[in-house]
Parts: structure tokens; sequence; C-alpha cells
């Protein structure tokens, strides 16, 4: 497997994207930040978002600018650290994020049509270790 296909994994969801964030008026960027704090409850600054998502950090100040502006979004502070904010999703975001749900499920039916349903859980479950092994990596070194 090569880097080829997590860029062709991609340039193919946010390809598809583009209609739906048509619809909804709403930029990749801006779509992509809501679904990933619906859809990722353990990640709720923007911090977490630059990190774990890989956006750029500007990008994502634009946006969660926006997002809050509108109303999908609001800034709270954290009650265990008051220097941070949390980014919640508002019941105004809803019928945002449940189109996004059913548009990414879609899309996970079209990447695995033809794939068997155990060659799916196979799939799953390498997947599941392989993250764990990346996990450990920083501990452990490579070497291990």
């Amino acid at each position: 497997m090569s880097m080829d296909f997590a860029h062709a994994l991609l340039e193919s969801y946010t390809e598809a994207c583009k209609p739906l964030c048509r619809e909804i008026q709403m930029p990749q960027t801006a779509f992509d930040i809501l679904m990933f704090l619906a859809n990722h409850p353990a990640y709720r600054s923007a911090r977490d978002i630059v990190a774990v998502r890989g956006l750029k950090a500007n990008l994502v100040s634009v946006n969660v600018d926006k997002l809050v502006r509108e109303g999908l979004l609001e800034r709270r502070p954290d009650q265990e650290d008051r220097r941070r904010t949390i980014l919640v999703c508002t019941e105004s975001a809803r019928p945002v994020i449940e189109r996004g749900r059913r548009f990414q499920q879609e899309f996970l039916e079209k990447l695995f049509r033809g794939v068997p349903e155990e060659d799916r859980a196979v799939f799953v479950r390498v997947m599941k270790k392989v993250r764990e092994n990346l996990a450990r990596m920083p501990k452990e070194g490579i070497a291990k």
C-alpha cells in the first residue's frame, strides 16, 4: 500500500463532498470541521482539529469563526482547563450533521462496493491493529 491510496481516498472524498457543500452553502473546510467535531467527541478544540485532522491553523480559525457566527458552533470554556476553549456543535447544526453523516455513509458504501462483508471485517481489524501499532511506535521506537 502506498501514499497514493491515502491521497486518492482524500481526493475522492473531497470531490464527492462538493455537491453537498454547494447544497448546504458551506465551504468544504467548515463542513470538515463540523463533521470532525460531531463524529469525534473526544476532540473538542481548534488545536485538536489542527493536530488530528491536519488542517492549517489559520483555516481552522477562520472557519470556526464562521461556524460560530452562523450559530452552528459555540465556544465554551473548558471546565478542567480555563485557558482552553472547547467547541460544541449547536442544535442548529443538527440538520447539517445528519445530512453529512448520511453522505459519509453513502460514501463508505460506494467505497466498499463489491467487497464481501467478511473482507470488510478483516479490513477493519487490520486497520485497528495498525492504529494500535502506530500509537505504540513513538514510545517503543521503530527498531523494537
